[in-house]
């Protein structure tokens, strides 16, 4: 059978039950385009965790208070709840070589007040490194620098959450005066928004100088961690393991097991939240497939009845020299062809849907060219593998039974 021929002879089967052919494909296209806007959230989710864990830094260690991982691999004090760790580990670390920069913070939860308004807010006392460190860049005003820290200034810079929270949308609060506590600070700038991280975010935060912080909010020398920037991607283990032996030797701890600070590696951070995300699309993917079973057993249930209607014409066709593969071949053909079409559609459903997502709840979705690849590799299998049974049925038909076949 010559290749124009098998396609116009799908083309005038399936034209001829446009209804049946429509209601079968429409079950391909909800398959396809569950699978694609489901996928497209874990993707978008799987981006979005990534470029907010990498906005904390590049090649970043945090050193944490509080003893090292236990069962569950939870740890054990976390920032704020230990105090295990003093500027002195701080300074000691910043010998290491290999570190680029060090920047310790302290962290308290305070209520915080303007004229009309207030809000209850995390502080972090912080040293003129931390901004850079994390890459956290100012909207509004200046950022803390060395001189407010040595003098213990009453300075503070404020989330674009917290601004809003205080001043109203997109105040210009360079100047005003708030008080944290009893205190009174100046506000000295308004960073850019970054969004939370999963750890929180550093939109709702104030920042102080941390002698500040530690003279007037926790009133001691230690501090809630210490963020150390590497100087390269590939030493991060290695300067992670010189921390570590150092803080032991400083501590007098022998044993590692029972080190009271823990260190948290941005990479290992990272490749963990990654795993999350793949297990999740995963699932997503794997529950909007139970459609695409159903659309398959639609085009079987489809291709088996039309089998039974066109029994009389395979067996002229075989009494006329057709061969058994010219038939299986003719029925597997409009198998895909019906898959391909709902495949295409899908897609387009698929892509219209994961960006309604976006739109309507604001989670970041993603649609990329594996996706392209993945609607029309789907449409193909379910095609063949549920089109095969019908397909082979037609072309074990008998020729005089089947023109016998009322």
């Amino acid at each position: 059978m010559r290749i124009s021929d098998l396609f116009g002879e799908t083309f005038f089967s399936l034209a001829s039950n446009k209804s049946r052919s429509a209601l079968t494909i429409l079950g391909i296209v909800i398959g396809i385009g569950s699978v694609i806007a489901m996928i497209s959230v874990g993707q978008g989710s799987a981006k979005d965790i990534s470029s907010r864990i990498e906005s904390l830094g590049t090649n970043l260690l945090v050193v944490m208070p509080g003893s090292q991982k236990s069962a569950g691999q939870v740890v054990r004090g976390g920032m704020g709840s230990s105090q295990t760790l003093t500027m002195s580990d701080a300074e000691a670390i910043k010998e290491i070589k290999d570190i680029q920069a060090v920047a310790s913070t302290v962290s308290s939860r305070k209520q915080v007040t303007v004229k009309g308004a207030n809000t209850n807010t995390s502080i972090y006392g912080i040293d003129s490194n931390y901004f850079g460190i994390k890459n956290i860049e100012v909207d509004l005003g200046s950022v803390i620098n060395a001189s407010q820290v040595t003098s213990q200034s009453k300075v503070a810079v404020l989330g674009p959450t917290t601004r809003d929270d205080l001043f109203g949308a997109d105040a210009d609060p360079i100047g005003q005066k708030i008080r944290i506590g009893s205190q009174e600070y100046f506000v000295i700038g308004v960073t850019k928004s970054k969004g939370g991280s999963g750890m929180g975010s550093s939109d709702d935060l104030i920042y102080i100088p941390l002698t500040t912080a530690q003279q007037y909010l926790t009133g001691s020398q230690s501090v809630s961690n210490i963020n150390v920037q590497v100087s390269q991607e590939n030493l991060m283990t290695v300067v992670q393991a010189q921390i570590q032996e150092l803080l032991l030797q400083r501590h007098r701890i022998s044993d590692p097991a029972s080190a009271d600070f823990s260190i948290m590696n941005q990479a290992d951070m990272l490749s963990a939240m990654s795993s999350i995300t793949q297990t999740l699309t995963l699932l997503l993917g794997a529950i909007a497939g139970i459609s695409l079973i159903v659309g398959g057993i639609g085009i079987m249930n489809m291709m088996l009845t039309t089998v039974t209607e066109r029994t009389r014409e395979i067996g002229l066709r075989k009494s006329l020299g057709a061969k058994s593969k010219d038939i299986s071949l003719q029925f597997l053909t409009e198998s895909v062809a019906l898959t391909f079409i709902g495949g295409f559609i899908g897609f387009l459903v698929g892509w219209g849907g994961s960006w309604l997502i976006n739109k309507l709840s604001g989670l970041t979705t993603s649609v990329n060219s594996s996706s392209v690849i993945l609607s029309f590799v789907v449409a193909a299998v379910v095609g063949i593998v549920f089109g095969y049974y019908p397909a082979r049925r037609a072309a074990k038909l008998n020729p005089i039974e089947a023109l016998r076949y009322q």
